[in-house]
């Protein structure tokens, strides 16, 4: 009988293996900006709408923590999460931008090029799942 703690190590085992059967490209996009970026969100809640900068920068990712867990790795299923918050993001920092100046101006430009480059993969994975696709990387 495999204990509550071998088989957690062994999926942390298989979600890592997952990650890292991704393309390097698609890594050092998630751990270095992708994630990065949204996160630093939190810093700017201060901010005009920076609370809900944040909260839609953020709240496409969360999920992302029980589709790992759910299919013990990396799969298209991952951008299902984004595509309704990050769009709405999107629109919000195209067509009703906060006033803004300075670094926080900086990084709302930074931060709606990163999701409009993620969602140009997100849009075509979603619907790639949902046409059944349900392969998970490293398998």
């Amino acid at each position: 009988m495999t204990s509550s703690r071998e088989g957690s190590r062994n999926m942390a085992t298989d979600i890592w293996h997952s990650f890292r059967a991704l393309p390097g490209w698609v890594q050092i996009w998630v751990v270095f900006l992708l994630v990065p970026i949204n996160v630093t969100s939190v810093f700017f809640i201060d901010k005009p709408m920076g609370s809900w900068v944040a909260l839609l920068a953020n709240i496409a990712m969360l999920p992302n923590l029980w589709v790992m867990v759910h299919d013990r790795g990396f799969s298209k299923l991952m951008a299902l999460p984004h595509i309704v918050p990050w769009t709405a993001l999107v629109l919000l920092l195209v067509f009703a931008r906060p006033e803004a100046t300075g670094g926080y101006d900086a990084y709302l430009w930074i931060l709606l090029a990163t999701n409009v480059i993620s969602l140009a993969f997100d849009y075509p994975d979603a619907i790639a799942w949902l046409k059944g696709n349900r392969t998970v990387a490293g398998r």
